[in-house]
C-alpha cells in the first residue's frame, strides 16, 4: 500500500506488547509504534528494543512505523541507530520545525521520514519541510499545535483552520501524503465523526488514532464511496479524450485522471 492510500493510522505505545499484538488484527492501514509520549522515559529503551522486534515479525498488509523522541532527548540517537536495520517503513518525527531535521533523520535511519507539524514555527515551514529529501508525509500534531498558538482545548477547530490548510497545501506542492491530527474524547463517536467528515473535505488522506475503535469510522470516511467508485469506472470507458459530455455534465482528461486516482485507492484498500 503506498503511504496516500492510507485511511486509518493507529498510535500504539512500543512497550505494549498486547496492544501490538491486537493491532495485527486490527482493519487499519498504518500501525504507528511510539516511543515517545506515549512511553514514559524509564520504558523508553524496553520500548524501543518492542518496537524493533514488532517491525521484524511484520503486520501483515499494514504499513508500519515508528516514532522516535524529538531531537535533544537522551533517546533520540540511539533510536535512529536502531531503526537503521529495522523493518519498520517510516520514521515519524516529533515536533518539526525545519527541513535539516528530516535530513538528519534520513541521513542516519536510511527509511522516508514522515514529519509531525505541532508548532506555529512548523506551520509556517511546512513547504520546506515536505520538499525535504526525504520526507514521506506530514502528520498534524494538533494537540501540540493548539498550546502553542493560545487556543483552549474546550473549543473547536475553527482557530486551527488557516494552519490545517497551510500543511495540506504543502504537502500537495511537494506531492506527499498528509494527514489529520488525532481525536482524544474517546466516548465521543459522533464528534470524532464529523471531524474525520471535515478533515476528509479540507483535503487529508487519512486521520491519525489513538483508539482501536476508532478505526472503522476513519476507514469509511476517508475510504472511497462505492458509488463514486463505480461512476469513475463508467467516466474511464466512455472517456475518448479531450472535452466531452458525460452523464450530464463536461469532462476532460482532468477528470479521467482524477477518476483513476480514486479506482487505485480503492483497489489499495481493498474497496
Amino acid at each position: 500500500m503506498l503511504l496516500r492510500h492510507a485511511r486509518s493510522l493507529l498510535f500504539l505505545p512500543a512497550s505494549n506488547a498486547r496492544a501490538i499484538a491486537k493491532a495485527r488484527t486490527l482493519p487499519c492501514d498504518m500501525v504507528i509504534l511510539d516511543l515517545e509520549d506515549a512511553v514514559p522515559d524509564d520504558r523508553k529503551e524496553e520500548a524501543l528494543a518492542g518496537a524493533v522486534k514488532a517491525s521484524a515479525e511484520g503486520f501483515g498488509r499494514r504499513l508500519s512505523a515508528v516514532r522516535i523522541n524529538v531531537e535533544g532527548k537522551p533517546t533520540h540517537g540511539r533510536e535512529m541507530v536502531a531503526l537503521k536495520t529495522a523493518a519498520a517503513d517510516y520514521v515519524v518525527l516529533p515536533k518539526v520545525e525545519n527541513p535539516r531535521q528530516v535530513k538528519d533523520v534520513l541521513s542516519v535511519c536510511q527509511k522516508p521520514v514522515i514529519a509531525m507539524i505541532e508548532s506555529a514555527v512548523g506551520v509556517t515551514a511546512a513547504q520546506a519541510i515536505a520538499a525535504a529529501e526525504g520526507c514521506a508525509g506530514l502528520f498534524m500534531g494538533n494537540n501540540d499545535l493548539r498550546q502553542d498558538l493560545g487556543i483552549p482545548p474546550s473549543v473547536g477547530r475553527e482557530g486551527l483552520s488557516f494552519s490545517l490548510q497551510a500543511v495540506i497545501l504543502a504537502a500537495r506542492a511537494a506531492r506527499i501524503a498528509v494527514f489529520d491530527g488525532v481525536f482524544n474524547r474517546l466516548d465521543d463517536e459522533t464528534g470524532f465523526e464529523t471531524e474525520c467528515a471535515m478533515g476528509h473535505a479540507l483535503g487529508f488522506d487519512g486521520k491519525t488514532l489513538i483508539h482501536p475503535s476508532q478505526v472503522p469510522v476513519a476507514n469509511q470516511v476517508f475510504g472511497p464511496d462505492p458509488q463514486a467508485v463505480a461512476d469513475a469506472r463508467r467516466l474511464i470507458e466512455a472517456a475518448t479524450g479531450g472535452a466531452e459530455r458525460f452523464e450530464g455534465r463536461m469532462i476532460e482528461s482532468m477528470h479521467v485522471e482524477e477518476a483513476r486516482t480514486l479506482i487505485a485507492r480503492a483497489e489499495a484498500v481493498g474497496e
